[in-house]
């Protein structure tokens, strides 16, 4: 097959692109590496009380030492399990609620105020609910992760779904098409972005969930990590618990992104 040509203008616009983005993660890697590098400095020459603070090498020698006795990949594994399965559960049943709204009218009228109150009630609220409901264990963290997840969720989507073009559903209406029909051939797909989005949110929101489930009934995980730190004035496994946090998230977030790609470049 002949290769397309493309013109010097679109090379030069192709070439200029890639290197905007090299810059970018490179000015990422530069700012997370020169933050890492002052906060060690400041700590040496102990500006900063690195017993409140502590510092990236007491980090280090402090997952190291977790890692050498067997503790890390256990809480890591736990926190990472619960957050990973209120996450697929919280997300799906959310886009199923908003279906459901979307499908009729009438119900989402009814519904949508009660989906905005259960959106402002803080959920550590209903932790000892929770946890009389599903007991002490993992089941409780999930739950409690679903619930955090799944009404922006539904909140998100439904918006999405309502607010897709009018005439394009006249149009399907007009050549007999069903809703299901309409919903896959039209709305779905339009509402890819929003459905991305809203995952992109989730990663978050799924964080929160589990850690705060881990903060109540949990023995194991980073949640449990960061209470018995703080309890025991041990602030460099605090430091230590909350560095792997931003490290699982940034992973999981990372790994949306890619979906989102993949989804958006089968789309267009």
């Amino acid at each position: 097959m002949k290769q397309l040509q493309l013109s010097p203008q679109h090379v030069k616009y192709l070439k200029s692109k890639r290197c905007r983005a090299v810059g970018v993660h490179l000015a990422r890697c530069a700012i997370l590496v020169g933050f890492l590098l002052v906060w060690e400095l400041l700590a040496q020459l102990k500006v900063i009380d690195v017993f409140l603070t502590s510092c990236p090498s007491r980090v280090f020698t402090t997952l190291a030492s977790m890692t050498a006795e067997g503790q890390l990949t256990q809480h890591v594994w736990a926190s990472l399990y619960e957050t990973v399965v209120g996450y697929i559960i919280g997300t799906a049943l959310g886009y199923v609620i908003a279906i459901a709204l979307w499908w009729n009218d009438t119900a989402r009228k009814i519904f949508e105020p009660y989906l905005v109150v259960i959106n402002s009630l803080p959920k550590i609220a209903l932790g000892p609910l929770i946890i009389l409901w599903a007991g002490t264990g993992k089941k409780s963290i999930v739950v409690m992760t679903v619930l955090i997840s799944v009404v922006i969720t539904a909140i998100s989507l439904m918006n999405g779904f309502c607010e897709t073009d009018k005439n394009k559903i006249l149009l399907m209406k007009s050549m007999h098409a069903s809703k299901w029909q309409t919903f896959t051939k039209l709305v779905a797909p339009a509402n890819l972005p929003t459905l991305t989005a809203t995952l992109k949110i989730n990663v978050g929101m799924s964080w929160v969930g589990s850690i705060m489930g881990e903060y109540l009934v949990s023995k194991e995980g980073l949640g449990y990590l960061l209470v018995y730190g703080s309890q025991t004035f041990r602030l460099d496994l605090v430091m230590s618990c909350t560095i792997l946090l931003c490290t699982l998230a940034g992973l999981m977030y990372a790994a949306v992104v890619a979906l989102e790609k993949l989804l958006l470049r089968n789309k267009y």
